[in-house]
């Protein structure tokens, strides 16, 4: 929460970093890593997907430095920022899917003209 409230607020002034939007986050049993995974506010081409992570990935030191006395742990996870493609499998399933039931319809009204 708070690692999303400082990418609302603007607070990494990379550009390439704007409009990044935290998806979810995966910790190591030690709390050692925290895996960010991040999507941006609009559908963005690959190049872009490619520099908003690198960008968030540079500033991933001050941005533990900004969490670590919030989070009161005895130390603070090293932050590794990864596009997060779940969304972009999910959306593609369901384009398949609707590809399916769109050629079904065609077939079964070809069907019924045919009889």
């Amino acid at each position: 929460m708070e690692l999303a409230e400082l990418l609302m607020r603007g607070k990494v002034r990379d550009r390439d970093a704007r409009d990044a939007v935290i998806s979810g986050v995966k910790v190591t049993n030690d709390l050692s890593i925290a895996r960010v995974y991040v999507r941006g506010l609009d559908e963005l081409d690959a190049g872009r997907q490619e520099r908003m992570v690198a960008a968030l990935n540079r500033a991933a030191g001050f941005l533990r430095r900004e969490i670590g006395p919030k989070l009161r742990l005895r130390r603070t996870p090293e932050l590794t920022f990864h596009w997060d493609e779940l969304v972009d499998r999910v959306i593609g399933i369901e384009r398949a899917l609707l590809d399916i039931a769109d050629e079904q319809k065609a077939a079964q009204r070809k069907e019924e003209e045919e009889e």
